[in-house]
């Protein structure tokens, strides 16, 4: 689908996090996530919602979760795939955030990924789902080095799309 990108920060092995967290934290990936996401509804699981502080602003949150829940303004809950897919085609473009479950029933409707490529590896109890590279063009956006750990951020955009 033409309007459903994600976005994520992933190690050598696509490692995303554990314990519900980020294992990496820079400070350019923050600004790179915030100014990728401003003004776009932001698609996430029941587990990253509550990993977030707080609400994001300027940004309408879409969350899949089996349970029933009543998040207030800002955030729209959707119950299965069928209705995700039915509420972001009212959108220009959406942002898959997360979890990995997430990522991983999304990547076959995404067109874009936008993903900080971090050279390193860290333990993790949650990853990015593999993907076939060649079905994808890569473009750099940026590189980085934080602590003496270089990242790049990527857009990966499907081939075809």
């Amino acid at each position: 689908m033409k309007n459903i990108s994600m976005i994520a920060a992933v190690g050598k092995n696509l490692e995303l996090g554990r314990g519900n967290d980020l294992i990496w934290h820079f400070k350019e990936d923050m600004k790179f996530f915030r100014e990728q996401t401003m003004g776009k509804p932001i698609v996430m699981g029941y587990n990253t919602l509550i990993s977030l502080p707080k609400l994001l602003p300027g940004r309408l949150h879409i969350v899949l979760s089996s349970k029933n829940l009543n998040l207030g303004d800002g955030v729209v809950v959707v119950h299965s795939m069928d209705e995700l897919l039915e509420e972001v085609m009212k959108y220009p473009e959406v942002m898959v955030i997360g979890g990995a479950s997430i990522y991983k029933q999304m990547i076959d409707y995404s067109d874009k990924m936008y993903l900080t490529e971090i050279d390193d590896e860290a333990f993790a109890d949650v990853y990015f789902p593999s993907f076939n590279k060649n079905e994808w063009d890569c473009s750099l956006i940026s590189e980085h080095i934080d602590n003496d750990i270089k990242f790049n951020h990527v857009l990966y955009k499907r081939k075809g799309s």
